[in-house]
């Protein structure tokens, strides 16, 4: 009896433990396909992205731009000879009374210095306990104009706390990318009048090809110098702004009981739903795997215990007679 009664307390064990697993295999999986669905926007709750303004006014550029680059000047001696290019950008934090009504004069700073907006955020922030308002804001404006702008942008901040210029010079790029053009276009040229000269039609077919092919490299080259003209010509401007309130020393109140009692009651409405959850995900899903696992398990056993009753449990009890009367 009692090892009946211990080898069916060990079944049900096993279920509960392969039940729970199952349980929680679950869980853990609904709750991936619920980050998956908001990180890429199919379920409700994903967040909505930052507001990108478009450009307002760019910045005019010299004409024909995507190959002649930046001006050139030319020496004593009559060469040509590249002036610098420089791509300057900066990025700062200020601390203001309104992240809000500043983020918007920001905005008008830029598409007033023939700039633009490339993105802004502005969310709550909840770290000191109550919501205030922050945001990031980046624009470009025109590189003559950097410092104009970041002196317009740090009027009347209460503090800067963070403040950073950088700039690269991709002077030797830039030479390096129009000489890759120069060189292009001379066999973009070559290549048509072999073409044009061409009688067979598999000549003509081939050298096409050949042209098709320069011609795209010739393309993603003025891109490449377009890019780095555009980006010397239109610095970038990364502003953070952060509430003045929020940088405040934190002052500790009168204690206030009901505060308190009020948050107490709200924990237990909160435990008393979390109970009422867990009992109705037990009863829908939990019990029903657990009865679907034991059903199998419980066969076995059976058959198991038919086994044992069938051919062990005899030879046993002949085996204990045999030592009776051997004591005998």
């Amino acid at each position: 009896m009692k090892r009946t009664l211990f080898i069916v307390l060990a079944v049900i064990a096993v279920f509960l433990i392969i039940g729970f697993s199952f349980t929680s295999m679950v869980s853990k999986r609904a709750a991936i396909s619920d980050n998956v669905s908001r990180d890429f926007g199919y379920g409700s709750g994903g967040g909505a992205p930052p507001v990108l303004e478009a450009p307002a006014a760019q910045a005019p550029l010299a004409p024909d731009s995507s190959v002649s680059g930046a001006q050139d000047a030319f020496n004593s001696s009559g060469q040509v000879v590249q002036e610098r290019l420089v791509i300057e950008n900066a990025d700062l934090t200020i601390v203001i009374k309104d992240p809000k009504a500043r983020m918007k004069e920001i905005a008008d700073l830029a598409k007033g210095m023939g700039g633009f907006v490339v993105s802004s955020n502005l969310y709550q922030d909840t770290s000191t306990g109550k919501e205030l308002p922050q945001g990031n804001i980046v624009i470009r404006v025109p590189s003559e104009k950097l410092d104009e702008a970041l002196a317009k942008i740090k009027e009347g901040a209460v503090d800067v706390p963070h403040e950073n210029r950088s700039g690269q010079d991709v002077t030797s790029q830039y030479v390096d990318l129009q000489a890759q053009l120069t060189a292009k276009q001379a066999a973009e040229k070559k290549l048509l009048e072999i073409m044009d000269k061409a009688t067979r039609a598999e000549d003509v077919l081939a050298i096409y090809l050949q042209v098709q092919s320069v011609q795209t490299e010739i393309e993603q080259l003025k891109g490449q110098i377009k890019y780095l003209d555009e980006s010397a010509a239109l610095s970038a401007i990364s502003v953070q702004l952060i509430a003045e309130e929020s940088t405040q020393p934190i002052q500790v109140g009168p204690w206030k009981p009901e505060g308190a009692a009020k948050q107490a009651i709200q924990d237990l409405i909160f435990f008393f739903q979390n109970f009422v959850d867990f009992l109705i995900r037990f009863a829908l899903l939990t019990l029903p795997a657990l009865i679907l696992i034991a059903i199998p398990l419980f066969i076995v056993y059976l058959i198991g215990r038919a086994a044992y009753r069938r051919f062990l449990k005899p030879r046993v009890i002949v085996e204990e007679a045999k030592s009776e009367e051997v004591k005998k």
